[in-house]
């Protein structure tokens, strides 16, 4: 401590959630936030280097006159939130689906019909790569803005070899120039494209033998995801394609059991994946596989709510069996379009019962270990990457409380800060 240099502290904070212990949470150990009243945090670079009571951190510290120092006003500090399941990549809206939605067409008439998944791939398809990386840019912009300072990233609207490969190198070179991270999974089985409908296995044979070997050649992913559902991919295309895929080195996800309790759940734990999202419909066997193989949960209350559904994924049920559980928002164009990860920890609450500590929780350690990140993200303490974000609330149990806002105040990334939304409180 007395070799680094302090350039960044963060003190007089109300309440310090450090998500110092067990990763990940599982069972009643979500609620434990490791809360230290009147703390202060420091960071040299872009490492956290002391994390404690604000006293005994302004005692030990040295400032000097480059040091960013922020005065926390009594607010809740907290790690910087993880977006564990996101589709940012893409250029066209589908709000027209939407009113359809409200007016009474399911999602799978929407996508039977041509619209849908389908939809964003032939306009991903033909739109000029600059229009696209323009227009995720400013996604990523939000994305950040509201606490949020790492997401996984997924391909999957372009479909086919070409498009896929480029919505890939969308990611790194937004991951490359932009503050937020991003970790990118390759989902080329989405959806079967319009020239393959009918021929779902040799689609797959397209994905194993040609797609999948340009990515993991390229080293533009770091995991392999599926849509298993009925209508889509059944249980043994999707073994086969992340069989092929976890031979190729890749970390293996599923979109399981969104729709119709298909058995994705049991096939995660089967396989042994890192997550397995939406989960709606899963099954008590699927629960306790989740359980037993340590695969995170990670939940979508967003998804269920902008489809205009009303059940959802049964949280409670995975958290007394033992699953950890995360959150995400699904940020996509079809069924859930937004940026705002603490309007769906309001949702979490609402809908599945969640309370904050939990949804903390699920948004730190968990969502960390949902993207390999567990020894890096996700707590404040020493040697952690410093992101961190002080919030416009002086008690963390105001966060889904205070719904459909942007609550937060300043976010740091990389020892930075990359959002200051509130320019008072940040002196040199």
């Amino acid at each position: 401590m007395a070799d680094s240099k302090v350039t960044l502290l963060i003190e007089n904070i109300g309440q310090l959630i450090t998500m110092t212990g067990s990763v990940p949470r599982i069972g009643p150990d979500l609620k434990e936030l490791g809360l230290i009243e009147n703390g202060a945090v420091a960071v040299s670079g872009d490492r956290i280097v002391m994390a404690g009571d604000n006293d005994i951190v302004r005692q030990t510290v040295s400032l000097d006159k480059d040091t960013i120092v922020i005065d926390a006003d009594r607010a809740v500090v907290t790690p910087g939130f993880i977006d564990p399941h996101t589709h940012p990549v893409f250029a066209m809206t589908r709000q027209m689906e939407f009113e359809m939605r409200i007016l009474g067409k399911t999602y799978m008439e929407i996508a039977e019909a041509g619209g849908g998944i389908r939809a964003s791939v032939r306009d991903l398809r033909t739109t000029p790569r600059e229009v696209i990386t323009a227009k995720s840019r400013e996604r990523l912009d939000r994305i950040i803005a509201h606490g949020v300072t790492t997401i996984e990233a997924k391909s999957g609207y372009g479909l086919s070899t070409e498009s896929e490969i480029q919505q890939l190198e969308i990611i790194r070179e937004l991951n490359d120039s932009h503050p937020l991270d991003l970790v990118p999974t390759f989902l080329g089985a989405h959806e079967v494209p319009d020239e393959y409908r009918g021929k779902a296995d040799e689609y797959i044979e397209l994905i194993n033998n040609e797609m999948l070997p340009l990515v993991v050649k390229n080293k533009l992913a770091e995991f392999s995801d599926i849509f298993t559902e009925k209508g889509v991919f059944d249980i043994e295309q999707s073994r086969r394609v992340q069989q092929a895929a976890k031979d190729a080195g890749l970390g293996l996800k599923f979109h399981a059991d969104e729709l119709t309790p298909l058995g994705g759940a049991e096939l995660a734990a089967e396989m042994g994946a890192v997550s397995a999202d939406h989960l709606v419909y899963i099954t008590d066997d699927g629960i306790n596989a989740m359980a037993k193989a340590g695969v995170v949960a990670v939940l979508l209350p967003g998804t269920t709510f902008a489809l205009g559904h009303t059940e959802y994924a049964p949280a409670r049920k995975m958290i007394e069996a033992g699953v950890p559980v995360s959150l995400s928002t699904d940020c996509n164009p079809g069924s859930s379009y937004t940026e705002n990860l603490p309007l769906i920890i309001s949702i979490a609450a609402l809908r599945m019962k969640m309370t904050a500590a939990e949804s903390i929780s699920a948004v730190t350690v968990n969502a960390a270990v949902a993207i390999n990140r567990g020894d890096s993200l996700g707590q404040i303490q020493p040697g952690k990457q410093a992101d961190i974000v002080v919030w416009n609330m002086e008690d963390y149990r105001e966060l889904p409380y205070h719904y459909g806002v942007n609550p937060a105040r300043v976010v740091v990334k990389r020892g930075k800060v990359a959002v200051n939304n509130r320019l008072t409180g940040i002196v040199h």
